[in-house]
């Protein structure tokens, strides 16, 4: 988050017309704000898209070099193509569904020193009944994943107890649901592990909502997830660009695709 400058007018100065029109016209912004300026945001015909710096280099370097410790070669491909071809041959190399969630969130835990995520789940977690941590995360998914998740803003949740805090992420479009074309990918490499990193490891319950029809998708930090026989999220079918199901279509005519063979 930004850090606010407090600009205090002469004492005795009086307002010029000049002054008074630019406050009539200035817009200001709550305290609790996304830390990413419009600057960072392009629009290309009816889609916006998030254009990446340095940091978010930084960021997509470190977790696709995690990546490729996990699945042991690395990709030709360069950037965010790479990557998703990673994530592909994490989910088809696995032994099962569980393995793959388990090594996603291995890599989670690698991009954290481990004192830091002891302390937030000890420290932080429990000031508020969990609302504190949850608004928390929300804001720094959105500073640091837009990069691959694309644009993001926090949002308003309900929570459990009754009440709605900002503990919400709502991203546009997922890139990474988009690029990759796959559910299995979507749910055992992301929404799955993801939701365990953070109720295991950060002591924030954590449920993603991933929309596979408009590919958006609702983080609801602080709400936990439901129970997997009752989640609609893993009885989705594979979708009719999956680049694994069209090959496995070619492969086995007579095999039924309607349900994702990795979700």
């Amino acid at each position: 988050m930004k850090p606010l400058a407090l600009g205090l007018p002469a004492p005795m100065a009086a307002p010029t017309p000049h002054s008074k029109s630019l406050l009539q016209h200035r817009r200001f912004s709550p305290a609790f704000c996304s830390s990413v300026s419009s600057e960072t945001i392009e629009i290309k015909g009816s889609k916006l898209e998030y254009k990446t710096g340095i940091l978010d280099d930084f960021f997509l370097n470190s977790f696709r070099n995690k990546l490729v410790k996990e699945v042991g070669w690395d990709s030709e491909k360069p950037g965010y193509d790479g990557l998703i071809e990673l994530a592909k041959a994490l989910m088809m190399n696995s032994r099962s569904n569980s393995h793959t969630k388990d090594a996603a969130v291995r890599i989670l835990k690698s991009l954290f020193p481990p004192f830091l995520l002891e302390l937030y789940k000890i420290l932080i977690a429990p000031i508020g009944g969990g609302k504190v941590a949850a608004i928390m995360v929300a804001r720094v998914t959105v500073f640091t994943c837009q990069w691959l998740m694309g644009v993001c803003k926090v949002n308003s949740v309900d929570l459990p107890d009754g009440t709605s805090c900002n503990s919400g992420v709502f991203v546009e479009r997922c890139k990474y649901l988009e690029e990759s074309k796959c559910v299995g990918v979507c749910i055992n490499t992301c929404k799955l592990p993801t939701q365990s990193f953070f109720q295991d490891y950060m002591g924030v319950p954590l449920v993603m909502e991933p929309n596979f029809i408009d590919y958006s998708c609702q983080f609801k930090f602080g709400v936990s997830p439901p129970l997997p026989e009752n989640d609609d999220t893993l009885k989705q079918p594979c979708l009719d660009v999956c680049p694994i199901a069209n090959k496995r279509r070619d492969i086995q005519k007579n095999v039924d695709v309607m349900k994702c063979p990795k979700a």
